[in-house]
């Protein structure tokens, strides 16, 4: 047999390449169906907020939500169609709320950031906790987002995979010149709707208005759900499926402030949200640095935040309540107890020990 030679390897690559080039979508979807393809959905968001319902009601699991510790990943799968390969979703979720930001660096990398997404969800039950968990983990998201981008550009490295990251937002997404895309597809989800209906129609205003400003600025699709009402919890797992699985986007939409919340990315504008909502003072009056800023305030001045001073954010998992065993709580205290003395003895028998000169 024949050896072929490098410079005719080099003309087989090269016509391999502009054959790509030219296929059409057609022909790309069809190549593409024999082949497995692998998402990462990031799940993350206020603390005991419901992340882990969603989670389990996506993967059809009928379970009870046990309080997620640190970083937990869990896989699902789904078959496009008859006789092919399941495609594969990485699903990473972070608990404690803000307190355990810094391992957003776990599950966002250089291997799966072309097909990485973000869902952040926020307990509407607990508005004064609200815009400070949003500002901190989307900040920690898109730092490490953009570490890894630069990463990549630094080493030249490229990834396979159609998505650009950052994305670029179409030419007639609304607004376009005016918003902030997350460098990732970003699915904000509020949840606890259920308790959030009974606030004063004032105060849901606020937070619909200021949330549906935070989507839009972000290039999200918003919803709200509760874990109590199986319309809202459906509709939010197929917001889930199509940045699992790439299915069909929803496209139903839903902007009174009395129902729960559905908007899909690039189904609202500016004009069609409006300016914040303000009662006692003039907006003109707030010296804001831009417009997410502006929209920081008049939201703070209506549900002001937590004293972080007298909230402690508890980096040990193993001193927070919400993890709580009591036997095993007691044999550690009384362990820690025997340290301290064991500690104070040595001390003193350090102090007592008569060193020659």
């Amino acid at each position: 047999m024949p050896k072929i030679s490098s410079d005719t390897l080099w003309d087989i690559a090269a016509a391999e390449v502009r054959s790509r080039e030219n296929r059409t979508d057609e022909e790309d979807a069809e190549e593409d169906a024999h082949f497995t393809t692998q998402r990462t959905v990031f799940f993350m968001g206020s603390k005991a907020g419901g992340k882990t319902t969603i989670l389990l009601r996506f993967l059809d699991r009928d379970e009870a939500a046990k309080p997620t510790l640190a970083l937990e990943y869990t896989f699902g799968r789904r078959a496009r169609g008859h006789n092919t390969p399941k495609d594969i979703a990485h699903l990473w979720e972070l608990g404690g709320g803000i307190s355990l930001s810094d391992l957003v660096q776990i599950p966002i990398t250089a291997d799966n950031i072309s097909f990485l997404s973000v869902v952040l969800v926020l307990d509407l039950s607990k508005p004064n906790a609200l815009w400070e968990t949003m500002e901190r983990l989307l900040d920690s998201a898109r730092s490490q987002l953009e570490k890894v981008c630069a990463s990549l550009q630094k080493t030249g490295e490229s990834r396979s995979g159609k998505q650009r990251v950052p994305r670029v937002l179409h030419k007639d997404y609304p607004d376009r010149e005016l918003i902030n895309p997350f460098p990732v597809p970003l699915l904000i989800v509020g949840s606890k709707f259920d308790i959030f209906q009974d606030f004063d129609s004032e105060k849901r205003k606020v937070i619909c208005k200021t949330l549906r400003f935070i989507a839009h600025f972000y290039g999200a699709s918003l919803i709200f759900t509760s874990s109590k009402s199986e319309a809202t919890m459906s509709k939010s797992r197929s917001f889930v499926n199509q940045l699992a699985f790439g299915t069909e986007r929803p496209k139903s939409v839903s902007t009174d402030p009395s129902k729960p919340l559905a908007i899909p990315a690039g189904f609202d504008s500016l004009s069609q949200i409006g300016p914040p909502v303000t009662s006692d003072v003039d907006i003109s009056t707030l010296h804001a640095k831009n417009p997410i800023d502006l929209w920081k305030k008049v939201f703070e001045r209506v549900f002001p935040p937590e004293n972080t001073k007298e909230r402690k954010e508890l980096k040990d998992p193993a001193k927070d309540p919400q993890y709580s065993e009591p036997l095993i709580d007691s044999i550690r205290a009384q362990k820690d107890q025997e340290l301290e003395q064991y500690k104070r003895e040595q001390a003193k028998s350090w102090k007592s020990l008569a060193l020659d000169p």
